[in-house]
């Protein structure tokens, strides 16, 4: 598995490949696109994300910075000993993600994080954060903050370069600018208590940051 402060470049396989359409989805019949279905065919990448795929909800979901989001598999297996009456659930695709892979985890890949994916090329450009969705998509009532507090949150990536990708090719770590910031890093000094002020200052200022997720840290420093 890659490391934070790999100096050489790691290849893996895109296992699979998902996309969605908005449904009525919930408790009210609020439209999502949540349910993703594995694709086997090429498909284009955009800079809005993979062709075929859709979100509901544009204030919070899609959009250049969060065009493509990634779910780790590995972390399907601690889902289903933890939460054993939602096993059907628990398969890739279950958290709404485009990419499903194994060998790297929010521990290992970093913000800024280039990657060639197909012909296309992509940059980590925040994580996820969790909302009342995944409570509905699994029927646990506090899901979301599960998913917080185990860090198993996945990431979003911009696309640099349109291109074409199909499942099984490869993905392919190209550069790595800030090695010291792992997205699990990144969850983590977003959100602990008490905050980390140093860290919270570098992270409003990174502009490799999702501009959103700069917000985030702005407005923690504001709090104190």
């Amino acid at each position: 598995m890659l490391t934070a402060s790999a100096d050489t470049l790691c290849s893996l396989s895109v296992l699979s490949l998902h996309v969605g359409q908005v449904q009525c989805f919930g408790p009210q019949g609020q439209p999502s696109a949540i349910d993703k279905q594995a694709v086997s065919d090429l498909r284009h990448v955009t800079v809005l994300g993979l062709a075929g795929d859709a979100q509901a909800d544009l204030k919070n979901h899609g959009g250049r910075d969060k065009a493509l989001h990634h779910y780790p598999r590995e972390h399907y297996a601690p889902w289903r000993v933890e939460l054993p009456q939602c096993n059907g659930r628990f398969v890739p695709g279950g958290f709404g993600e485009n990419l499903s892979t194994r060998g790297i985890t929010e521990a290992t890949v970093c913000l800024g994080d280039v990657f060639s994916l197909g012909s296309a090329v992509i940059q980590i450009s925040q994580g996820r954060s969790p909302c009342w969705k995944l409570n509905a998509r699994f029927g646990v009532d506090d899901m979301s903050q599960r998913v917080r507090d185990t860090g198993r949150t996945g990431w979003y990536y911009r696309v640099l370069q349109e291109g074409d990708v199909a499942a099984g090719e490869p993905m392919t770590l190209m550069q790595r600018r800030w090695p010291k910031w792992t997205v699990e890093r990144l969850w983590r000094v977003l959100n602990q208590v008490p905050a980390d002020r140093a860290a919270l200052e570098e992270l409003a200022r990174l502009e490799v940051l999702a501009a959103s997720w700069r917000e985030r840290a702005h407005k923690r420093l504001l709090a104190g």
